[in-house]
């Protein structure tokens, strides 16, 4: 599948999607073709049969470079006036980013390169994020005279200490993947951060498909809700996986020591 041709999605028999920024000529950066495209491929994902989890790269030198700055002089977003609400609870340049949190399986992002700005924020919206220790990142958008606005203050939260992000926020200083692991921006650092990230995709494809989305719906639960919510959600998701089909078979084929064969919903 290709969208605008400035972002595709492949997927493997095992359900495992790539899905690529394929603007590696402009750093993947971010005009309003890019958005609507990031979207499109996002809302593809949600109603893709057979997905177990998505791998999100760049292609070139960069993740995602940020803001294109040749769209400076007019809507950079696409989006008109940015507190309508148009996606839902987001306006068009924040679904971009938390589309992939809403993505009902996990989403790996192999980030590379450059991962400025709203880079850095779509990339936060990724279940897991794999880095190369070499990846220059900032909370770009200050440089620029602006505030993060691509759901980076939703998406940060537990993520990074409240006055670590102030100082990156108010300084815009670039910091690499180490201690973008050590901040909390990266779930690990890799020489090969594509090649760990489909590793753990192959991992996760190979677990109950059922329990999987339901482990990712429990994660927003616990972001967004309070304790009472929370608990009762857990039961209501176990509830509807236990002694399902492909619960008995994850415990069929761990006793017997095969891969598993799942059914999709």
């Amino acid at each position: 599948m290709n969208f605008e041709d400035r972002v595709s999605i492949d997927l493997a028999d095992n359900g495992v999607a790539q899905v690529r920024f394929t603007r590696g000529d402009k750093m993947n950066a971010l005009d309003p073709t890019q958005f609507a495209a990031i979207i499109d491929a996002g809302n593809a994902l949600r109603e893709m049969k057979g997905l177990r989890v998505a791998v999100l790269s760049g292609e070139g030198r960069a993740f995602c470079a940020g803001l294109d700055t040749s769209s400076f002089g007019g809507d950079p977003t696409g989006s008109g006036k940015l507190a309508d609400r148009t996606h839902g609870n987001a306006n068009r340049a924040q679904e971009a980013a938390m589309t992939w949190r809403k993505c009902p399986v996990p989403v790996i992002a192999a980030v590379h390169g450059v991962c400025f700005g709203g880079g850095l924020q779509i990339a936060s919206g990724a279940d897991i994020r794999v880095v190369h220790p070499q990846t220059r990142m900032a909370v770009m958008e200050m440089k620029w005279g602006l505030v993060p606005d691509m759901g980076g203050y939703a998406l940060w939260r537990g993520l990074v200490r409240d006055d670590t992000l102030r100082e990156l926020t108010y300084t815009n200083r670039e910091f690499g993947g180490e201690e973008a692991l050590g901040l909390g921006f990266a779930t690990m650092v890799e020489e090969d951060p594509l090649a760990k990230a489909n590793a753990l995709a192959e991992t996760i494809a190979n677990k109950n498909p059922d329990a999987i989305r339901g482990a990712k719906r429990l994660f927003r639960v616990m972001h967004e809700e309070g304790e009472d919510a929370i608990l009762l959600a857990e039961s209501e998701e176990q509830d509807g996986i236990i002694r399902t089909p492909n619960q008995i078979e994850a415990v069929m084929a761990e006793m017997q020591k095969r891969a598993p064969k799942f059914a999709d919903a």
